[in-house]
């Protein structure tokens, strides 16, 4: 094809190749992707006539026959969906049971969550390593502060009045931003020399991965508090959120112990052939290399933490899922639970798809660095 940096001077490159280029394009990669055979274009219409259908049962029942506002199931009078639960708790549904007058609190620590987030996964920003304090000291002990109060001429809300979204954001973002750290730490301790230390994160990798999840819940809130010094009332949430850390990492560490033993020996022999130590070649060398190679199965054990912070709800947490069941038990907007579960699968759906759009971007930043 004739380059533009080719063309004599004073000719211009043909209308054809700028007008037709999108169209031309597109026309080979339907034929690359969709009709490369008969095969291919029978399965894509297939797919294309299942997905049509389903959005042909949807959508009249989500938006063109929907009621949109009133005071109860009573006004939902037509054939589609009854928005008006949605829109009548939606607060309740952000907040759970916070105060209203203090619910500027909960807006600020959800302002520094989007900022953490921002900061630390957008690559071109710099300072990751004081992002990741941030995200790990500082939004942690701020979002406490605010939404308990206590100082400062703040009234106290108890934990037991979180609930919500919010307090769904606070069991995952604590769950996922801990529950790494522990899991290198316990993945390095699998594979220590030391047998105490082996034999200990051993156990404790196989003891989580081998229970319920709500057994871990129960442990956390009924067992933990007989280790502490006798008369201390612990938190239930900051139980929940310790049972969480701790079973997730238990995960993570077998993600990360995949990422290093997928590295050359080499890797270890030219650290220590240029004078690191055992700590520097780990952080500087192994454990860089090791994480790129994992970042799907870090990203899928993610979503799945994200997921399983509905379980709280069986230890009397009241999570996003929790506080949509309270409100469909209303009595004035009784059977309005296809409503309700759809908004709560519509969000975590959004979350636990943008985790996989941020890993595939990631990822594919990963393999062009390795080309370049």
């Amino acid at each position: 094809m004739t380059d533009a940096a080719t063309l004599p001077a004073g000719r211009a490159r043909p209308a054809s190749d700028s007008t037709n280029a999108p169209l031309g394009r597109v026309s080979s990669w339907l034929r690359r992707r969709i009709f490369a055979s008969w095969r291919d274009a029978a399965l894509s219409f297939a797919v294309a006539a299942v997905l049509g259908g389903i959005a042909l049962a949807i959508v009249p029942w989500a938006l063109f026959d929907a009621t949109w506002s009133g005071a109860s199931r009573a006004d939902c009078t037509g054939t589609g969906a009854c928005w008006a639960f949605v829109t009548a708790k939606a607060s309740q549904f952000v907040y759970g049971f916070y105060p209203p007058a203090e619910r500027w609190r909960a807006n600020i620590a959800f302002a520094l969550l989007v900022v953490g987030l921002i900061w630390l996964m957008v690559p071109r920003l710099p300072g990751k390593r004081h992002a990741a304090v941030f995200m790990m000291v500082v939004l942690p002990v701020a979002t406490v502060l605010l939404l308990h109060g206590g100082f400062g001429g703040l009234a106290v809300v108890p934990s037991d009045q979180w609930g919500g979204l919010l307090l769904t954001m606070i069991l995952a973002v604590s769950g996922i931003t801990f529950s790494l750290p522990f899991g290198v730490l316990f993945a390095f301790g699998r594979r220590s020399r030391m047998p105490l230390i082996r034999w200990f994160c051993i156990g404790f990798i196989e003891f989580c991965r081998g229970v319920p999840f709500l057994t871990v819940l129960f442990m956390a809130i009924v067992m933990l508090p007989f280790f502490l010094p006798s008369g201390t009332k612990p938190d239930a949430l900051a139980l929940a959120v310790v049972g969480i850390i701790f079973y997730e990492a238990a995960y993570m560490a077998e993600v990360v112990r995949g990422g290093l033993q997928a590295l050359p020996k080499g890797q270890y022999e030219a650290a220590m052939a240029i004078g690191f130590g055992y700590w520097r070649t780990m952080l500087h060398i192994i454990l860089p290399q090791a994480v790129r190679k994992v970042v799907p199965g870090v990203v899928n054990t993610t979503i799945s933490l994200l997921k399983n912070t509905t379980l709280v709800m069986v230890v009397g947490l009241f999570d996003l899922l929790n506080i949509v069941s309270a409100g469909v038990s209303d009595p004035l907007w009784a059977g309005s639970q296809a409503e309700g579960y759809f908004i709560v699968g519509l969000v975590f759906w959004l979350m636990s798809f943008g985790l996989s759009c941020y890993s595939r971007a990631i990822e594919a930043g990963f393999a062009r660095a390795e080309r370049s």
